[in-house]
C-alpha cells in the first residue's frame, strides 16, 4: 500500500492515501457492494452507497494504512444507515424493499435476508457479519444496546428459519469474553 506522511520525515504519523481506498475498493468491490446491497436491500442504493462510501474514503479518511480496510468496510455501513435511517422496533425507515427470490438454500438465506426489517438487517450485518460490538452498534444506529441484541437475536431467528430459540449464552467468572448466542434445540 502506498502510504503518506502527516508530518514530514515522521513515521508514526503514516496515513493511507486516496490510491490506497481506489485499490482496496477495487480489490474488495464483490464484498463491499454485497454488504451496501445487504444493508440496502436495492441494488440502485446499494450503488449510491458504495460510490458515497468510496468518495468519502478518498476525500477525507485520515487512517493508517493497516486500517484502511476497515475504514471502507465503516464507511459503506455509515452511508447506508444515512440513506435507509433504520428504526427498532417495527419504525420504519425511508426505504423498506422486499426481495423474493426461489432457489437453493443460498438463495433461500439471501431472501430471508432481504426480508429482514431494515434495523434487523443492519444489525446483522453490523455485529454478525462484521462483528461490531453490541455498544457500538447502539452507538451508529443512535437506539439502545438492548434494542440491537434484541434484534441480533430475532435476525438469527429468522435467518436460520429452523424455529429454534437462539437465546443469549450465561456465562460464569469473567471470562474476558463478550457473551455469543447459541442456539438451544
Amino acid at each position: 500500500m502506498m502510504s503518506k506522511m502527516a508530518a514530514a520525515g515522521n513515521p508514526r504519523f503514516m496515513h493511507a492515501v486516496p490510491q490506497d481506498f481506489c485499490a482496496i475498493f477495487n480489490e474488495d468491490m464483490s464484498a463491499l457492494y454485497s454488504l451496501a446491497l445487504l444493508l440496502t436491500a436495492d441494488h440502485e442504493m446499494a450503488q449510491q452507497c458504495f460510490l458515497a462510501a468510496l468518495d468519502h474514503c478518498l476525500k477525507g479518511a485520515d487512517v493508517f494504512p493497516d486500517r484502511a480496510r476497515s475504514w471502507s468496510r465503516r464507511a459503506i455501513v455509515k452511508q447506508a444507515i444515512q440513506v435507509v435511517n433504520p428504526r427498532p422496533n417495527g419504525g420504519e425507515s425511508s426505504v423498506e424493499t422486499w426481495h423474493d427470490t426461489v432457489g437453493d438454500e443460498i438463495a433461500e438465506v439471501r431472501r430471508r435476508l432481504m426480508q429482514l426489517p431494515a434495523f434487523t438487517r443492519f444489525v446483522f450485518a453490523m455485529a454478525v457479519l462484521e462483528r461490531y460490538s453490541i455498544p457500538e452498534c447502539a452507538t451508529l444506529l443512535n437506539c439502545g444496546a438492548r434494542d440491537v441484541e434484541q434484534a441480533r437475536i430475532r435476525a438469527l431467528q429468522l435467518i436460520s428459519g429452523t424455529g429454534r430459540d437462539l437465546q443469549p449464552a450465561t456465562f460464569t467468572g469473567n471470562t474476558g469474553q463478550e457473551p455469543r448466542l447459541m442456539a438451544f434445540t
